[in-house]
């Protein structure tokens, strides 16, 4: 025998009584909490397959068309946007998409509204602000940060007078949903949705916030893209031939040639070198992460250009030594004696003082 279909009471009643046992008893943390929450947004899910099945609402009637006891079911896409902002997830590209559907479903809940002309004329100005550009949302509009706090208050005041209006008429025996005065009830109704009118504008603002904040947030590699770069890194090696070239602009050292000679005749280095204080530091250096190590010391390098003559010893004392002459360089000898036979004759012909002829008398 099949199961006889749920009326839209029953599965509305029972969606309720889940979400206010979320909101009473269980932590945020738990498992039980996770379960009843799917639970609870899968019974306003089949609310919605209910309503739209039967037409209970049409965009040409008026509020006065709606029965007082189907005007709770007018916040069954609010109350599925409110259950999905309780879902926890982590990841940006998850979190981005959950608030879209948290988005769309107070899109719904307002345009609903605005077809029966239930929004006030403030409300009605956020929502035509809010659907010229959603994106930069906010329920306040002024830019300076006085008049933005101010708003801000005025508003916090006017949500907690709703709240305790409503606290009010729940506990009021002629607000009574079972029993009480019709007119009463239809207007504790009423009051609730201008309540949650006002939350979902709250909430709205906030979402545009979040976004605008996992725009700027990096994305991580997924498989494919990672995949991606594996290749792009394979052709890349393999782009590097037996002869030495490769389409890399930041070859390492290590893929240069190391043998040969450092330096050329002329001086100039034939292969790659780094200077170092001494051998610790380039043991030091070996574990490094991603730098060119050096190829040798100051010491070598010194020994280097030594050997090839390019560095000048002496200084001091050693500077004012004369070599011993070589009595075997006749040559140098006869140089030697003609300059010293010309700086003589220079001094005879030019005495000392015969330059300074300006004090003369």
């Amino acid at each position: 025998m099949s199961e006889e279909p749920k009326t839209l009471k029953a599965v509305f009643q029972a969606a309720e009584l889940k979400r206010t046992a979320l909101e009473r008893t269980y932590e945020s943390n738990s498992p039980t909490y996770h379960e009843d929450l799917s639970q609870a947004l899968e019974l306003y899910q089949q609310c919605i397959q209910i309503i739209n099945k039967v037409s209970l609402f049409s965009p040409n009637e008026s509020l006065e068309d709606i029965a007082t006891s189907d005007i709770p079911y007018l916040l069954v896409n609010y109350h599925i946007a409110e259950l999905l902002q309780r879902v926890s997830i982590s990841s940006v590209l998850q979190r981005k998409a959950q608030l879209n559907t948290t988005r769309n479903a107070f899109e719904k809940f307002l345009h609903l509204l605005d077809n029966y002309s239930m929004l006030s004329q403030s409300d009605k100005k956020l929502f035509i602000r809010y659907n010229e550009d959603p994106d930069n949302f906010s329920t306040i509009s002024a830019t300076d940060p006085a008049a933005r706090r101010n708003a801000k208050i005025s508003d916090f005041k006017a949500a907690k007078e709703m709240k305790n209006k409503l606290e009010y008429m729940r506990n009021s025996p002629r607000y009574l949903e079972d029993g009480g005065d019709e007119e009463a009830v239809r207007e504790l109704y009423l009051t609730n949705i201008t309540f949650c009118t006002y939350l979902a504008f709250q909430a709205l603002d906030g979402i545009s916030r979040e976004m605008q904040i996992l725009a700027q947030a990096p994305i991580p590699l997924t498989s494919q893209a990672s995949a991606v770069h594996e290749d792009d890194e394979r052709r890349r090696r393999e782009s590097h031939n037996n002869d030495g070239y490769s389409d890399r602009l930041d070859q390492p050292l290590n893929s240069l040639t190391t043998k040969g000679p450092l330096l050329s005749k002329e001086g100039k280095p034939l292969r790659p070198f780094t200077l170092t204080s001494n051998r610790q530091e380039i043991q030091k250096g070996v574990f490094r992460p991603g730098h060119n190590l050096p190829t040798m010391s100051i010491d070598e390098y010194l020994d280097e250009e030594r050997r090839r003559g390019n560095i000048i010893e002496g200084g001091g004392e050693a500077s004012g030594r004369q070599p011993e002459p070589d009595e075997d360089n006749f040559d140098k000898a006869d140089a030697e004696t003609m300059k010293a036979r010309e700086w003589d004759e220079f001094k005879e012909a030019n005495p000392r003082g015969s330059g300074n002829t300006l004090n003369r008398g």
